[in-house]
C-alpha cells in the first residue's frame, strides 16, 4: 500500500504508545521507516513493547504522566536528546469508562479530562513552542472519537474531553499553519482493545447490537487505523490540516438518520409496503 520508506527520516512520539491503538500505530510507523518514542504511565509495559518492536527500527520509551507538565517537558527533552529532533507528535493517551453520569463524582471528570484533554494540551503546547522557536515544521495527530462531535450518553467525561481535543486541533491548525505545523485528528469508531473493550462493552449482547449498527458489519482492525495515521503524518498529506477523519465502518452515518432503523424490517414487510404504495 505504501512505499517501504514512507516515514524514513521521521521521529515520531506516541503517548499511550505501549498498548492498543498506540502500539499498532507505532509498529506501522516503524515498518515504514520512522524512529519511534513511546510514552505511558507503566514503564514495564513500555519496556516490553519497545523490546518487541525494536527489531523494526530504533525505539525509545519513557514513563510519563501526561497530566504533569513537568513530566511532559522531561519527556520531550529526552526525545530530543536521543534523536536530535521530533517531527511528529501523536496524542493517543486516553481513559474511559461507562456509567450513568449522575453516578459520577467530579473526580471522575477530573481523571478523564486530565488525561485526554489536559494531556493533549500540555504535549501539544510544549512541543509546538519548541518547533516555533527552532523554526522547524511539525505534525500533530490527535486521536479523538466519533462521539466527540455528536455527543454520547454514558461516556460523558470522555465526550467532553474529546470534543475539546477536536476544537484544539482545528483552532491550532488555523493559528500555527504559518509556522509549518499541521494538526489533524482521527475519529475512530469501534476498535476493540484488550481490557478497555470489556469495560466499555461489558456483555456479548451489547457487542452484537453494536456490530449490527455498523453498515460494514464488523468492528475495525487496528492496522486499518494505523494505515490512516501513517498517511496523515506523511508528506503525502502535506496539504491536509485542521481536519477530523472518521474511520468507523459507517457507524456514525447509520446512527445519524432515524430511518436507518428500518434496516430491521423483513423482506415481507417491505413487500407489503410496496403493494400498499401501488394501490
Amino acid at each position: 500500500m505504501f512505499e517501504q520508506d514512507l516515514l524514513a527520516g521521521k521521529v515520531v512520539l506516541i503517548t499511550g504508545g505501549g498498548t492498543g491503538l498506540g502500539r499498532a500505530m507505532g509498529e506501522r510507523f516503524l515498518e515504514l521507516g520512522a524512529k519511534l518514542a513511546i510514552a505511558g504511565r507503566r514503564a514495564e509495559v513500555l519496556a516490553q513493547t519497545a523490546n518487541e518492536l525494536g527489531a523494526l527500527n530504533e525505539v525509545f520509551f519513557q514513563a510519563t504522566d501526561v497530566r504533569r507538565p513537568d513530566q511532559v517537558e522531561s519527556l520531550l527533552d529526552a526525545v530530543a536528546e536521543r534523536f536530535g529532533r521530533l517531527n511528529v507528535l501523536v496524542n493517543n493517551a486516553a481513559g474511559n469508562f461507562v456509567s450513568p453520569t449522575e453516578r459520577l463524582s467530579h473526580r471522575a471528570f477530573d481523571a478523564i479530562i486530565g488525561i485526554v484533554l489536559h494531556g493533549t494540551v500540555y504535549c501539544t503546547l510544549e512541543q509546538g513552542k519548541r518547533w516555533i522557536k527552532s523554526h522547524q515544521p511539525g505534525v500533530v495527530l490527535n486521536i479523538a472519537t466519533t462521539y466527540a462531535q455528536s455527543g454520547s450518553g454514558y461516556v460523558v467525561p470522555s465526550a467532553v474531553a474529546k470534543a475539546g481535543v477536536v476544537s484544539l486541533t482545528k483552532s491550532l491548525a488555523a493559528e500555527w499553519g504559518k509556522y509549518g505545523i499541521r494538526l489533524n485528528a482521527i475519529a475512530p469508531g469501534p476498535f476493540p482493545t484488550e481490557g478497555a473493550w470489556s469495560r466499555l462493552m461489558p456483555t456479548p449482547e451489547l457487542k452484537r447490537k453494536l456490530t449490527g449498527r455498523i453498515p460494514l458489519g464488523r468492528v475495525g482492525e487496528h492496522r486499518e487505523l494505523a494505515n490512516l495515521a501513517s498517511y496523515l503524518i506523511s508528506d503525502y498529506a502535506a496539504y491536509i490540516t485542521g481536519d477530523v477523519i472518521t474511520i468507523d465502518g459507517g457507524e456514525s452515518v447509520w446512527n445519524a438518520g432515524e430511518f436507518n432503523i428500518l434496516d430491521e424490517l423483513s423482506q415481507d414487510v417491505w413487500d407489503a409496503l410496496e403493494r400498499a404504495r401501488q394501490r
